[in-house]
Parts: C-alpha cells; sequence; structure tokens
C-alpha cells in the first residue's frame, strides 16, 4: 500500500510549518527526512499519523483519503526516540497492552507477543522491566510493539538518536531488514545524514517548511539542486568558492588534490580518521577542505586543483544549480 502527500500544508496561526509539501512512498521503501532544526520533519509525521490535521492538502494510503480519519483508524506503527515503554511492565506486558485494548484474546496476545519477542531477539528478556534493558534493547521493544500494531505504514521519529554511535551503526541493519521486509512504507525522520544514507531509498531534504530536494542518497550527494543541499548532505562538509561571474564553485573534499600549479595553500589543521586524513587549508579563496590517504605528508608549499567535471556550480543569488 503506497503512502502520498500531496500539496499538504500546515499553519499554527499565521506561521506556515509545511508548504506544499508532496511525495510517494512505495511499499517496501524507506522515505527519510531530514533538514534542520524545525524545518517539519516531526510536524510531517503528526500528519501522517493523524495526530495534527493538514490545513490544506491531502494524506493517501493506497487509494483510501485518510486525511480526516481518525489516528486509531490509521493503522499507523510509530517508534519514537523516548521509548515511550511503561516502567512498571515488564517487556511482555508493554507488548501485551496494546493488544488487549484492541480486544484480542488472550491465548492470541500470548502468541502473537512471543512471535514478535523472537523476531527481535528479545526472548530472553520478556519478564524483565525497561529499566534492566539496555538502550538498544527498549529500542527493540518499541519497535516489536509497533510490528504488533500489523500497521499499514511505518513511521520512525529519530529511532536511535539515544543510542551510541557503536550502537547506532550495530542496530541499524536490523532496524531496516525488520522494517523493510514488511513491504510496507516507510518514513523516517533523522539528524544523521549518515543514518538517512544508509537507511533509505530516498530523501527529502527540508529547508522552512519546503521540500529542497527529493533524490536517491547517491543523486543528492551527487547532483544536489542548490547550496542548502550541497552544504548539508556530505561530510566532511563541501568546499564553496565564490566565483566574480555570480557563480559559487562547489567541490567535494574528496575531489581536490595536491599538485604544483593549482591554488596555493598554507595548512591549519589535520585530523587523522583512520583509513584517510582530512586537512583543512587556507587559501585565497577561504578555507578548503581536502581528504588524503592515511600517510600522507604535507610539503612546504602546497597546491591544489580539481577536474572542473567534478565541480557543482551555482547561482550564487539565488542559490539553484546551474550545472
Amino acid at each position: 500500500m503506497t503512502l502520498t502527500l500531496t500539496n499538504v500544508s500546515f499553519k499554527i496561526g499565521d506561521q506556515d510549518i509545511l508548504r506544499d509539501l508532496s511525495f510517494t512512498v512505495k511499499p517496501g521503501e524507506c522515505l527519510a527526512l531530514v533538514g534542520p532544526s524545525g524545518c517539519g520533519k516531526s510536524t510531517t509525521l503528526r500528519l501522517i499519523a493523524g495526530l495534527d490535521r493538514p490545513t490544506s492538502g491531502s494524506i493517501y494510503l493506497g487509494q483510501d483519503n485518510v486525511t480526516d480519519i481518525a489516528p486509531d483508524k490509521r493503522r499507523v506503527g510509530m517508534v519514537f526516540q523516548s521509548y515511550a515503554l511503561y516502567p512498571h511492565l515488564s517487556v511482555a506486558g508493554n507488548l501485551e497492552l496494546g493488544l488487549r485494548i484492541r480486544g484480542i484474546t488472550k491465548s492470541l496476545r500470548i502468541r502473537k507477543v512471543q512471535e514478535v519477542l523472537q523476531r527481535v531477539q528479545l526472548s530472553d528478556r520478556a519478564s524483565l522491566r525497561p529499566t534492566q534493558l539496555s538502550g538498544g534493547q527498549r529500542q527493540r521493544v518499541a519497535l516489536a510493539r509497533a510490528l504488533l500494531r500489523d500497521p499499514k505504514v511505518y513511521l520512525l521519529d529519530e529511532p536511535m538518536s539515544n543510542l551510541d554511535a557503536q550502537l547506532r551503526e550495530e542496530l541499524r541493519p536490523e532496524l531496516k531488514h525488520l522494517i523493510l521486509k514488511e513491504q510496507k512504507p516507510v518514513v523516517y525522520v533523522t539528524h544523521d545524514q549518515h543514518e538517512a544514507m544508509a537507511m533509505a531509498d530516498q530523501i527529502a531534504v527540508l529547508r522552512d517548511g519546503r521540500l529542497e530536494q527529493l533524490a536517491s542518497p547517491t543523486m543528492l550527494y551527487q547532483k544536489p539542486e542548490s547550496l542548502f543541499v550541497a552544504r548539508f548532505i556530505g561530510r566532511p562538509q563541501i568546499n564553496l568558492i565564490p566565483k566574480d561571474d555570480g557563480t559559487t564553485i562547489g567541490i567535494r573534499p574528496e575531489c581536490l588534490r595536491l599538485d604544483s600549479v593549482g591554488i596555493p595553500c598554507r595548512l591549519i589543521e589535520r585530523e587523522w580518521l583512520g583509513s584517510h586524513q582530512l586537512w583543512l587549508l587556507d587559501s585565497q579563496h577561504g578555507h578548503l577542505r581536502i581528504t588524503l590517504p592515511a600517510d600522507a605528508e604535507p610539503n612546504e608549499t602546497l597546491h591544489v586543483s580539481w577536474n572542473t567535471n567534478e565541480q557543482h556550480c551555482f547561482n550564487t543569488d539565488t542559490g539553484k544549480r546551474r550545472s
């Protein structure tokens, strides 16, 4: 079942929170919403879930217009940053509660809870309370609760932001496998662009409530449609060089190279990042970032250049891509 948003806008008073947002997420596809704080990512999830109602526009699940349908009638599975588990209930109790509210018989509740705990590899934690679990285990319980709803669409709001970097890296493929194997549309909100690029088939970059660009992770990186997207996507951040003709040139750090005839530079800082180094250089165009092999050593005089077919050109005034 496909999720479709068509020209969805949302206002609070006179303030535009979202403006004319449109996208489609197919079954088994993950769309990541990224952008600065306050750009409308979580608001979009609330509108899809029915917790807020759009000021204008429509939301469809398959052929059904659900814009005015109550949240409990939409069959949406939500996973939050905060887990939202009841501390006085066991893992099994937290999972069984929603089933009991929906009128599922006790024998079926027990079977469903056992099945979902096996899927999230927590069968041996069923009797424990949330405080006895690690952060990763609590997030698995929150995911299991969403799975039990047998939803038409999954909405995940910063589901791993409370976990440390190593645990996020371990859980990411597991989360992707569990969610996407369901063949339901998935909308995934995150501040972590690496997480977005790892999880998503499409990424929607939001800015001030508007859709700046919607594309695959590869296309966003290789062909950003604006200066905003070029700056936002990619770490280390893209180098931007203003030109006198009203053009701003963008060059990714990995596209710069050291040579003897390029722009003269001075090394300011360097960071060793395991497999490579990041050098921060001072030049006539300001600071430039370049990635180099882990064993690279600076000479007394440094020059950098790049192939013009690897640069991005933007209109300095509008910020839009030129080529």
